[in-house]
């Protein structure tokens, strides 16, 4: 592996950072669920038409249709190499935002409709995020 040497550490070269940076552990994962149960509350309320399961617009991997599975997979792909990975806060009170201004309103939209709903429908995983929510960021970010 290609190196740089830096105040007596070696350093992965930037070109392999990235492919280091893969982020799975359960946080992670916990968060992923969370995105997932709140889009197909969303995706129910909003997409219904188009959530029939025999219709072809339904992704039979997440109960989605096309536009709510596009953005759980942009979500889920930025949950996956989120810089602070297990130490993270929630995207909320993070300092970099990472997603498009686009998928980030959308996104904002999904969790202030579905959030008071979650507390019903997922009551554990809603006091979870919550938890979370209220949890400092590491490193003052």
């Amino acid at each position: 592996m290609e190196t740089k040497q830096g105040q007596g550490e070696m350093l992965p070269s930037p070109s392999r950072r990235k492919e280091n940076h893969k982020q799975e552990g359960p946080r992670i994962t916990r968060e992923k669920r969370t995105v997932l149960l709140m889009l197909r509350i969303y995706c129910h309320h909003h997409h219904t038409p188009e959530l029939n399961p025999h219709s072809e617009n339904h992704s039979e991997q997440c109960g989605l249709c096309p536009s709510c599975a596009e953005l759980l997979a942009y979500a889920w792909k930025r949950l996956t190499y989120c810089r602070f990975g297990e130490h993270k806060t929630t995207c909320e009170r993070c300092a970099v935002h990472c997603y498009k201004q686009d998928k980030r309103d959308a996104i904002k939209l999904v969790m202030r409709e579905v959030g008071p709903k979650m507390l019903v429908k997922h009551p554990i995983v809603a006091l979870r995020h919550v938890w979370d929510n209220l949890r400092a960021p590491e490193g003052g970010k």
